[in-house]
């Protein structure tokens, strides 16, 4: 029996990629988000930590929102360091709200994130988005008002 190829989410930089599974359709609210993330193997020496964490934000006018469904830390140093370049997979029940929405002046959005922490003292960061629930997109007002003529 062949199974059929999951559609991923991905973000990828020369520093790592970070992937979520069946990301190809909505994820419906109370559903289990998979995912799995690893380091360059070239580049793992750079790396003293990562954060992992699927979040929600909104963006558009107005303030910023921003929650965490799910958040995991790994070292490199110290009795409880990992080997950051071997792919860790990752797994999380997503809440019933807030739900994924593209409006015309605020967006919610979703992403499993990778944070890494490099021994120079910077950050590199790297989303791969998916989507929470069928919202449908807000229509323009003017696209509206000219389909009632």
């Amino acid at each position: 029996m062949n199974a059929s190829p999951r559609h991923l989410a991905s973000g990828a930089s020369p520093l790592a990629d970070i992937r979520v599974e069946s990301s190809d359709t909505p994820f419906a609210p109370g559903s289990l988000l998979r995912g799995s993330f690893a380091v360059a193997e070239s580049e793992s020496s750079q790396v003293r930590s990562a954060e992992l964490s699927v979040v929600w934000y909104t963006a558009g006018k107005g303030e910023e929102d921003f929650g965490v469904q799910y958040f995991e830390r790994f070292s490199t140093e110290g009795p409880d360091a990992v080997d950051l370049s071997r792919r860790r997979e990752f797994r999380t029940l997503l809440p019933d709200f807030p739900l994924s929405y593209d409006g015309a002046i605020v967006k919610v959005c979703w992403c499993a994130r990778l944070r890494l922490f490099l021994k120079r003292g910077r950050q590199h960061v790297i989303e791969a988005g998916f989507r929470l629930g069928e919202v449908s997109p807000a229509k323009a007002l003017e696209q509206e008002s000219a389909s009632d003529n």
